[in-house]
Parts: C-alpha cells; sequence; structure tokens
C-alpha cells in the first residue's frame, strides 16, 4: 500500500510539512509528479471543473501548466484538524500573450489513512497584473 508521510492525523508541523510538500510539488510544474501525492480514486473541485481519479488530476495539471506559464506558487497553512488541512495560496503566472495574473484562493483537503489526499477543493480568483507587480519568485536553492 502506498503511503505519504506525514499521516493524519495532523498536528501543527506535521500540517505544515504536509503544505510546504504540496506547495514544492507544485512548483515543480511535473504533473505525474503531482498527481503521485492523491488517491488513485481522489475527487477535486477546481473552480469550475470537477476531476476523479490520477489520470484526470494529471491530465488537469498538463492542461494547467501549458496555459500557465511562468507558474509560481506560495501556500500557507490555515487550519487543520485530524484528516484535513485547509490552506490559503497565492501563485503568479503568464499567458501565452505575456499578461501576468496573480491567483489567490483557498484549498481544502481531506487525506486517506495512508497520508494521500483523498478529496480537495479548490476556489480560485485571477487578477491580471503588470510584470513589474510581481512578488512570487521561485525559492533559491540551498
Amino acid at each position: 500500500m502506498e503511503h505519504k508521510p506525514p499521516l493524519p492525523p495532523f498536528d501543527s508541523v506535521t500540517a505544515q510539512i504536509k503544505v510546504q510538500m504540496a506547495e514544492d510539488a507544485w512548483n515543480s510544474r511535473d504533473p505525474a509528479r503531482v498527481a503521485l501525492a492523491y488517491t488513485p480514486d481522489s475527487t477535486w473541485r477546481n473552480r469550475s471543473e470537477f476531476l476523479s481519479g490520477r489520470n484526470e488530476i494529471e491530465a488537469f495539471l498538463t492542461r494547467k501548466w501549458e496555459k500557465e506559464r511562468e507558474y509560481c506558487l506560495r501556500k500557507e497553512l490555515w487550519a487543520y484538524t485530524d484528516n484535513r488541512i485547509s490552506v490559503r495560496f497565492e501563485y503568479e503566472w503568464h499567458d501565452a500573450d505575456g499578461q501576468w495574473y496573480r491567483s489567490h484562493g483557498n484549498e481544502q483537503w481531506e487525506f486517506a489513512p495512508n497520508g494521500l489526499m483523498q478529496r480537495r477543493e479548490a476556489s480560485i480568483n485571477d487578477l491580471p497584473i503588470t510584470e513589474n507587480e510581481r512578488r512570487i519568485f521561485p525559492r533559491q536553492a540551498v
């Protein structure tokens, strides 16, 4: 059986670790890597799209990062309990025409006992910005 520590129930330390792991994975922009953090039958709501399973998640992320170029994300732990974590996030990206956006949102995550995410609910809004207004950049490797 697959396991993705830390496992629920979460405390403040393990919830923060889970959030940082998610941020790092999403910033890789590798759909296959990201999809492995979810149960094979994971369900998602992302904006107005509803997805089910890793194949749909991977296909969605492939489309997303083809459109959202130079994507860079920051997540912040908002709340946690037993097997659930809530985060707020911001990410910046530009489209094929060079228009930059800052996307703001909230996610609710529910985890299976093995630490894989079984449900993700995301609400997201986009704000057009100029390149000079950017404030989210890739972290420097230490």
